[in-house]
């Protein structure tokens, strides 16, 4: 299974974030992004790619364990910025950035101790992506509509394992399919 960790945003924030991408969509240029769907509209914390089944009921222990130990924190949508030169534009987040890093770490160390190939630590940078492109963009103007973009606030309250169903067909920008594995309440005793 193709699987990552994540923080889901509320439907009210994706709604909110809906209306500003569709302002987004109206810029110049805007037809050379991928814009992503808002299913796929999340916070990844770890992402671990092809894990062998065998080792999902241990790393869905281990990322039990982790949202148990990390409280509930407030997080908001806010601002934008890029990875690679426009090869992702994304929303960026406000509230409590180092609680949300923590819970990151945890889930990125649960994979560890559960035996799932990791690649090399990064510190972790808080972002939802919006939109994709295949070449370098100047997307500038996309950060300059994004820069006042601030999304009601709302209590993370859960960690959700996610499977990614990457597209099969062909079909030009087809997304890929995601689908909530497990979910763990945070601060939950357990």
């Amino acid at each position: 299974m193709r699987l990552f960790a994540a923080v889901l945003p509320p439907e009210e924030v994706t709604r909110e974030l809906a209306a500003e991408v569709a302002q987004l969509r109206k810029l110049p240029g805007a037809d050379d992004l991928r814009w992503t769907g808002r299913p796929g509209w999340h916070f990844t914390l770890a992402f671990y790619g092809e894990v062998d089944d065998d080792l999902v009921p241990e790393l869905s222990a281990r990322l039990e364990r982790a949202a148990h130990r990390t409280a509930p924190f407030p997080l908001a949508l806010r601002g934008g910025g890029q990875f690679g030169h426009g090869r992702a534009l994304w929303a960026g987040a406000e509230g409590d950035l180092p609680t949300l890093g923590l819970l990151a770490d945890r889930a990125e160390s649960a994979a560890r101790k559960a035996g799932v190939p990791m690649g090399e630590h990064r510190r972790y940078k808080a972002h939802l992506t919006v939109a994709r492109s295949r070449e370098d963009i100047d997307v500038r103007p996309y950060l300059a509509a994004l820069k006042t973009f601030t999304s009601r606030t709302w209590t993370v309250e859960e960690l959700v394992l996610v499977r990614s169903n990457l597209p099969k067909s062909g079909v030009p920008g087809e997304q890929p399919r995601y689908e909530a594995v497990d979910r763990w309440s945070l601060g939950a005793a357990g």
